[in-house]
């Protein structure tokens, strides 16, 4: 592409790079000029423009956006994601359902690290997105680009976006009590965390904090998806009553404690065929915490392994919510 001052006895077809005024009305920067715009930019006094003019190995940018969007995307019922009419060089894409948003970020590098002028930008990984929100966009900085680099960055970037849909739907909550008159309910929060994926709270049970009844409550649990336990007293230790519990029930613990703060003390595990987690206490508050990556994981349907909540502590360290028992640091 060659980009710079023309003639307008040359810029028959060239891109205009900047706005200009004219007496009667306004020729928007990146119109393609035909005869007529060239007459009223003589008429004006004009005796060249700045203009953008595509060789023939070039793409124009809308070009260029709509074959790197789909090539992200090639087929979007299957990736969940709706492509948004292209313009100005650009391609936005957007969930077509609530989900987190499945990001192969050596792809994403791969593709922006071809031509400067091609650009993806994405939402972070696994985030999660309600229907009709934009996941990602695709942005040709230049009014042109070369066939050869938009192919190659269609290649590097094949495939590299997915939503993935809410699978699971009913969950169970149990939480226990040391006082059963004051019961430190928690189910508000949790039951808008599960709503924003389409889940909902199918049993809610309450029992004393003791091993032996919370593991009869386990038990006692049918046709949940997803087991959650919220303790009255903070989990501190693999030895207390909560993952106790667990393995009383038949069930297995699979990690103790995340690197992410707020959310510190949860634990994965699984009771038959549904997964279990403990709920750290920070799930009382509607503010984001690393019970809630582990809890849209599962709901969309992508295991959660221990290694992968070992591998959270990079973005780990999530806004400190300001009623906290035991702030990270002393307040005055």
């Amino acid at each position: 592409m060659r980009f710079g001052p023309v003639p307008l006895s040359q810029a028959e077809g060239a891109i205009l790079a900047h706005s200009v005024a004219l007496p009667e009305g306004r020729l928007r920067k990146g119109c393609t000029l035909g005869p007529e715009d060239l007459s009223r930019l003589a008429a004006a006094g004009h005796g060249e423009v700045i203009a953008a003019r595509l060789d023939p190995t070039d793409l124009h940018e809308d070009a260029a956006a709509l074959a790197i969007a789909r090539a992200l995307a090639p087929d979007p019922d299957a990736a969940g994601l709706d492509l948004r009419p292209v313009g100005t060089g650009r391609v936005n894409l957007h969930a077509r359902a609530a989900g987190l948003l499945e990001v192969a970020a050596d792809r994403v590098d791969a593709l922006n690290a071809v031509d400067s002028m091609l650009t993806l930008a994405t939402v972070p990984r696994w985030q999660r997105l309600a229907a009709g929100e934009m996941a990602a966009t695709v942005k040709i900085i230049s009014y042109g680009a070369a066939e050869a680099s938009v192919a190659a960055a269609c290649a590097a970037g094949a495939g590299a976006l997915r939503l993935r849909p809410a699978r699971l739907t009913r969950v169970a909550l149990v939480e226990t009590h040391t006082d059963p008159e004051a019961r430190p309910l928690g189910a508000d929060a949790i039951i808008r965390r599960l709503a924003a994926l389409g889940a909902g709270l199918n049993e809610h049970r309450h029992c004393p904090h003791r091993e032996a009844d919370l593991a009869a409550a386990l038990a006692s649990v049918t046709g949940a998806e997803l087991i959650l336990i919220l303790t009255a007293s903070a989990t501190s230790d693999p030895m207390d009553v909560a993952p106790q519990a667990v393995h009383r029930a038949g069930g297995r613990i699979d990690r103790f404690g995340m690197p992410v703060d707020p959310g510190n003390l949860l634990f994965l595990g699984s009771l038959g065929a549904s997964p279990v987690i403990g709920l750290p206490g920070c799930v009382r508050s509607p503010a984001l915490n690393g019970a809630d990556w582990v809890m849209e994981r599962l709901i969309c349907g992508v295991p959660v392994t221990a290694a992968d909540i070992a591998g959270m502590g990079v973005g780990g360290l999530l806004k400190e919510t300001p009623h906290r028992g035991r702030p990270r640091e002393a307040r005055d």
